[in-house]
């Protein structure tokens, strides 16, 4: 088996890949893609047209994977871990749903949050990180009030599932733009996601690379 992986440990969608490959036991090559190079750019698309990472090579499959959410289901296939997307057609579309309300709504809202601090001076987005800001508090309540009611560890329940490996780098994230402590069971999650040896691990990954990040560090991200 020889499963390449393309992508940026800093990344929080290339995060949430190797979080579900670390969480499986999954061994994979590591391609870093640094996507202002025109020749990584060019191998990353000539995989991918839309040129977008993460991306998984299954060479011996002859078989291509984009995007996180189809790389953790490939991930599926390999180890001997439970699955993260359970077999059961309900609970997997239980984890889908909140798979993508941590894509959509916590980590796309923190990406737009984020990246206004790179725009030229006078040409800040105002009303467009409102809005990500009020989308993101939307989100934080939603999964807060889900943790409430079922009182599980994880999203979904007993289980660490793909829900649990978007929540993860999003959260990480999220919580510098917008810090999460007023959600008190969402506060705790995360911690608990922070533990979690295979995200801390993606967490670890990406420190040589914090100088890109345009906000202030926290003092607890030491």
């Amino acid at each position: 088996m020889t499963l390449r992986l393309y992508f940026h440990p800093f990344s929080s969608f290339c995060q949430k890949a190797t979080t579900a490959l670390y969480e499986r036991g999954v061994a994979f090559e590591p391609e870093i893609i640094d996507l202002g190079d025109a020749g990584h750019r060019a191998r990353l698309e000539a995989l991918w047209p839309i040129a977008k990472f993460p991306v998984l090579r299954d060479e011996a499959a002859g078989v291509t994977v984009a995007e996180a959410s189809l790389i953790v289901e490939y991930a599926d296939r390999f180890g001997n871990a439970p699955p993260l997307v359970p077999a059961d057609r309900q609970e997997a579309l239980h984890v889908r749903l909140w798979d993508r309300l941590f894509d959509l709504y916590v980590d796309v809202p923190m990406q737009k949050i984020v990246t206004d601090n790179f725009r030229p001076e006078g040409a800040s987005d105002t009303h467009g990180v409102g809005e990500a800001k009020t989308l993101l508090a939307r989100a934080y309540a939603a999964a807060d009030a889900e943790l409430a009611k079922t009182g599980a560890p994880w999203i979904c329940g007993e289980s660490f599932t793909m829900a649990d490996c978007a929540a993860a780098p999003a959260l990480f994230y999220a919580n510098i733009a917008v810090p999460l402590a007023e959600h008190a069971h969402l506060d705790a999650y995360y911690r608990r996601l922070l533990a979690r040896p295979s995200f801390a691990r993606a967490v670890d990954e990406a420190r040589p690379y914090r100088h890109f990040f345009p906000l202030e560090w926290p003092g607890e991200y030491s």
